[in-house]
C-alpha cells in the first residue's frame, strides 16, 4: 500500500514541477528618454574609433557549483580592484540560465529576458567587457541540439564550474561610450 501511495505522489509531484521549471520569456522595452531614442546621428560622434591600451595582467577566475555568475563576477571585480577589463572567455555549464537578447530592430530598443532555472547547458563562450567597474558579459550556451545565447543575467547558476579570463586594462583606458546607445 505504501508504494502505491508513493507512485501516485511521485506521478502527480514530477509533472507539476516540471510545469513550474519551464524556460519564461518577458520583453521590455528598454528606453532612455524621447529625446534620445529619437535623435538622429551626430556628425560629431565617429562612425568608428578606436581605443589603445595593453593589459596590465590576466585573471583566470574560477566560480564553483551553485555560483550565481553575474553576481560571482561582479564580486571578483571588485576584490580584484578591476575597473577596465575585456573578457575574454568563458567555459564551463550551468544549471539554468537568464540572459536577454535584442528583440527589434527600431529605437527605442527592446530586450527579451529568457529564464530556465532548471535547463542545464555547456558554457562554450563568453565574452565582453568590465566598463568601469561595470560587468558587461555575453555568453553562448549550448545544449545537445542549438547553441543560443544572449547578455549574462543574474540566477544563471554554475554546475560544474565556469572559468572565466579577464584582461585587465590600465584605469586611464576610457570605455565608459563604448556600449552607450545613446551615443550616435
Amino acid at each position: 500500500m505504501k508504494n502505491r501511495i508513493l507512485f501516485l505522489i511521485l506521478l502527480v509531484a514530477v509533472p507539476c514541477s516540471a510545469l513550474l521549471a519551464q524556460e519564461t520569456r518577458k520583453e521590455i522595452t528598454k528606453s532612455t528618454t524621447p529625446f534620445d531614442d529619437s535623435k538622429p546621428n551626430s556628425e560629431e560622434v565617429p562612425e568608428a574609433y578606436a581605443i589603445s591600451s595593453q593589459f596590465e595582467r590576466i585573471l583566470v577566475l574560477r566560480f564553483k557549483y551553485e555560483t550565481d555568475l553575474l553576481a560571482g563576477i561582479e564580486k571578483m571585480v571588485r576584490e580584484q580592484r578591476v575597473r577596465n577589463a575585456v573578457v575574454l572567455s568563458g567555459i564551463g555549464s550551468v544549471k539554468g540560465y537568464h540572459l536577454h537578447v535584442v528583440s527589434n530592430g527600431t529605437l527605442p530598443s527592446k530586450n527579451i529576458f529568457v529564464r530556465d532555472p532548471t535547463s542545464p547547458a555547456d558554457l562554450i563562450g563568453m565574452n565582453g567587457y568590465i566598463i568601469d567597474g561595470r560587468v558587461h558579459a555575453h555568453m553562448t550556451l549550448a545544449k545537445a541540439d542549438k547553441a543560443f545565447g544572449g547578455h549574462l543575467e543574474p540566477e544563471t547558476k554554475v554546475f560544474t564550474f565556469v572559468v572565466v579570463t579577464l584582461g585587465v586594462l590600465n584605469d586611464e583606458t576610457d570605455l565608459r561610450r563604448i556600449d552607450d546607445k545613446t551615443y550616435r
